[in-house]
């Protein structure tokens, strides 16, 4: 991985020198004012290994955007969206994907079973581990290993809670049944043929300590080659998180042989700094998500991680470091939000709106003299190039070559078919406005890029009052047949909502509706964010507790005009949820069939 700060700058060549006499790093060393600064601009990625990393001081990262991030409320992704995001996280570097939960539901099923083909003969420097999760029973294992195996390097994560009020209320089981259970599954799942085997006690943080020793040993003797350390319900603080780890590690028999990793919720908010005080204990594997997306209040986030460990690895925690190429990171984090439907909130860390915007005078004047003075990172190493730093001003006469270079600025790399919706809807936005802003751009890449294969297409909305409030409604279906559609309603989203309802014929609710300008002034794009849930919505079964869920659906859309953006969002949630179905329903039964043995 390199930084951008070597491509730019003038280098001196040196020899290569090495840590631990283990994995050679290559130095280079930039000229400033004269004088030569060492800077590490390359490392050498350890060779994969299930059960052991050559360099001890590398750090796996263990993206589980695509199962646990999934589980978020109305964060359903299609099967193009998880596959879209599968090739970003391994452009970012990512060195195990858990690609979802195979037995949760057939379309899940779908999803990393094509994930896993997708890295099977990849020609690359770098192949992604391709994990799925699996509860402690056969048939879950079966169809994990069915789902993953076609990938170069596949892998079965296996969990069973270990605390005492989850094996009492939840499980209904003794420990030493959990032991058994646990010890079972997991050689279970080597017999299969599968090498790589992943182990969680799940809700570790309140687990008793003797017992963790006794089951994480057990687990080992079977097969198991990485110890994931949940803290499910985020209650635990860095320096209790910390000494768990390193008290898992001095105590637990046979450990030496495995990988030991972290699994941080951020229920109070500690999910970074606990993942950090993990590792710094002696993970070597930490699980994260992409913008900290996840159950409840989501999970330890990627990028907060992967800076904190490059930004303070050498200084702080004795020399730890990743194999994450950085300058990924603002396009993984975009394609997220996007495809997920979760919006980021303005400060967060690292990805967010203001991360890097300065407003203060005094913050300002200090960044005028030295950008160090407040900001311990660079906008460039995540991929994000300051506004206007190339000096681009977009309008209604720039070309195609023009908004790619600005999307590039913006830290999207579009081409093809894509720049060219893209540049036709900009082309219509700048015909009616006369100053095109960076989040009228982001907002247009939203609507027209990060949307799910069309089933039904908006060509035209009309809204009138005569009395009451009427929309008409033209929409064009994927076969090219145009349906149109009157209704009335409370007002003019709510009559085009039921005109759409009229032409799609799929009985769903509304969960939720928002509506926001993008920029000030009467003529700002406005995005709006709609969730919904189909009366016989699409079934899964959830992970942790078993239940069966009616998956809900977001859709994002964006125009000048607050009724055609609300329409469009509303047709993109149902594209989304009738993707879903359609799938289902033609999909070979025989195709993903296993043996449903409990």
């Amino acid at each position: 991985m390199a930084s951008s700060i070597c491509k730019h700058a003038a280098i001196a060549p040196s020899p290569t020198t090495f840590r631990s006499n283990r994995i050679p790093i290559r130095r280079v060393y930039l000229i400033r004012n004269g004088r030569p600064s060492a800077v590490r601009c390359s490392l050498l990625r350890p060779e994969y290994i299930p059960n052991h990393i050559p360099d001890p001081k590398y750090v796996r990262i263990f993206d589980t955007t695509l199962r646990d991030g999934e589980q978020s409320p109305g964060a359903t992704m299609t099967t193009k969206e998880k596959l879209d995001i599968a090739r970003q996280l391994a452009r970012l570097g990512v060195d195990i994907i858990e690609a979802g939960f195979p037995a949760s539901s057939d379309a899940d099923f779908e999803a990393v079973e094509l994930i896993a083909r997708e890295f099977a003969n990849v020609d690359s420097d770098h192949v992604p581990v391709i994990c799925g999760l699996a509860r402690c029973n056969k048939r879950d294992i079966e169809r994990s290993w069915a789902a993953v195996k076609h990938a170069r390097k596949p892998r079965i994560h296996i969990f069973i809670a270990t605390s005492e009020i989850h094996m009492q209320f939840k499980l209904k089981m003794s420990p030493e049944q959990v032991v058994e259970k646990a010890r079972t599954m997991v050689a279970y799942a080597r017999s299969l043929g599968c090498e790589d085997v992943e182990f969680s006690p799940e809700d570790a943080g309140r687990s008793d300590r003797e017992f963790l020793y006794q089951i994480l040993g057990e687990v080992i003797k079977a097969g198991a080659t990485t110890l994931n350390i949940p803290d499910t319900v985020g209650y635990t603080l860095p320096s209790e998180f910390g000494q768990l780890i390193a008290d898992i590690k001095a105590n637990t028999p046979g450990i030496e042989n495995v990988i030991i990793s972290t699994h941080c919720q951020n229920d109070l908010g500690l999910s970074t700094a606990n993942t950090l005080a993990g590792a710094y204990a002696g993970a070597r594997q930490v699980e994260v998500t992409i913008n900290g997306i996840g159950e409840r209040a989501g999970n330890a986030s990627l990028e907060e991680v992967v800076m904190a460990i490059k930004c303070r690895g050498e200084q702080a925690l004795d020399g730890l470091y990743t194999g994450i190429n950085t300058q990924h990171i603002v396009m993984a984090s975009k394609m997220v939000e996007e495809y997920s439907g979760l919006r980021i909130q303005p400060h967060k860390a690292i990805v967010g709106a203001n991360a890097f915007a300065h407003e203060s005078g005094i913050h300002q004047d200090g960044m005028l003299k030295h950008k160090n003075t407040y900001e311990i990172i660079s906008p460039e190493d995540i991929g994000l190039l300051r506004s206007n730093e190339s000096g681009i001003v977009l309008g209604k006469l720039s070309g195609r070559h023009a908004l790619k270079a600005k999307m590039l600025e913006l830290g999207y790399d579009i081409d093809g078919k894509e720049l060219d919706d893209l540049f036709s809807r900009f082309k219509t936005v700048a015909g009616n406005k006369k100053n095109i802003s960076d989040d009228d751009l982001v907002a247009l890449v939203s609507d027209e890029v990060f949307q799910p294969q069309t089933v039904w297409k908006l060509e035209d909305v009309t809204c009138g009052s005569l009395g009451l409030s009427t929309a008409t409604v033209k929409l064009i279906h994927a076969n090219g047949d145009e349906h149109i559609s009157c209704s009335v309603g409370t007002g003019p989203v709510d009559a085009a909502y039921k005109a759409v309802d009229l032409v799609v014929k799929v009985p769903v609710t509304l969960l939720e509706y928002s509506l926001n300008g993008v920029t000030e002034g009467i003529d700002a794009i406005a995005t709006t964010r709609v969730l919904i849930r189909g009366e016989d919505s699409v079934i899964a079964t959830h992970a942790y507790t078993g239940e069966s869920v009616n998956r809900a659906f977001s859709g994002t859309g964006a125009s000048m005009d607050i009724v055609i953006s609300s329409v469009r969002a509303y047709v993109n949630a149902l594209n989304k949820l009738l993707g879903f179905k359609n799938r289902l329903k033609t999909e070979d039964p025989n195709k993903s069939k296993v043996i449903h043995t409990l």
